[in-house]
């Protein structure tokens, strides 16, 4: 009786393992994709053919510079955010793996958007668009973000140590991410510039530590590694 019920409850920790796996490969190919990411921005930044006038040519590129600037500290801000979500996570499953392949074609797909920014701002024309393309770019990770950690907590894969506060206040800072990139894109959509100073509002709030990232007892200091 106790071995049928076994059979119908409640897969062994020998069974489970083999329909997860460890998130470090996960990790490490996503560390390679940031990376490369940030490393394709510079490329948009094509120097002045006119050396006759240089200072002024290289003056000429700061729509460049600061779409530049803004994505690679938006990317790093996603990598950072990246490891507070996989340094919970025991295990992934293949819904993850492909969730998080999802994610790591958006964020290849910066550098174009934030190639197309300083073109428009360079040109002062189409800049509306341009800043809602750039705008859900990043509002897409940011929902693919929201689509990770749910899976991740119904399948029951984080660390329990992190504890119900820890799961909820990451959970709610990912989700508050749509809001505020979502608000930046629509008053991009009529005020452009206004749109992208929201979005780089977004720099310094979300680079700060989430109190209870570490678990129950978490003081929103990040704890040596």
């Amino acid at each position: 009786m106790a071995e049928g019920q076994h059979n119908r409850g409640v897969h062994p920790k020998s069974d489970i393992s083999r329909f997860t796996r460890r998130p470090d490969r996960l990790a490490a190919f996503s560390d390679g994709v940031f990376a490369i990411a940030v490393t394709l921005l510079v490329l948009e930044i094509q120097p002045p053919h006119d050396f006759g006038h240089l200072l002024q040519g290289l003056g000429a590129l700061w729509p460049s510079y600061l779409a530049y600037a803004l994505s690679f500290l938006l990317v790093g801000q996603v990598w950072v955010n990246h490891h507070v979500m996989f340094d919970r996570v025991r295990h992934v499953d293949r819904g993850v793996l492909f969730l998080n392949t999802l994610l790591l074609m958006v964020i290849a797909f910066l550098p174009f958007s934030t190639s197309l920014l300083a073109d428009a701002l360079r040109a002062e024309r189409g800049l509306r668009t341009a800043v809602v393309v750039y705008g859900s770019t990043l509002w897409t990770a940011a929902f693919l973000f929201n689509i990770i950690w749910a899976r991740l907590r119904r399948a029951k894969l984080l660390d329990p140590g992190l504890g119900p506060h820890g799961v909820h206040a990451i959970g709610r800072r990912f989700a508050f991410a749509l809001i505020w990139i979502g608000l930046g894109i629509l008053v991009g959509a009529f005020a452009p510039i206004a749109g992208v100073a929201i979005i780089a509002g977004f720099l310094p709030a979300y680079y700060l530590p989430v109190r209870g990232e570490y678990g129950e007892d978490d003081d929103a200091t990040e704890r040596p590694s």
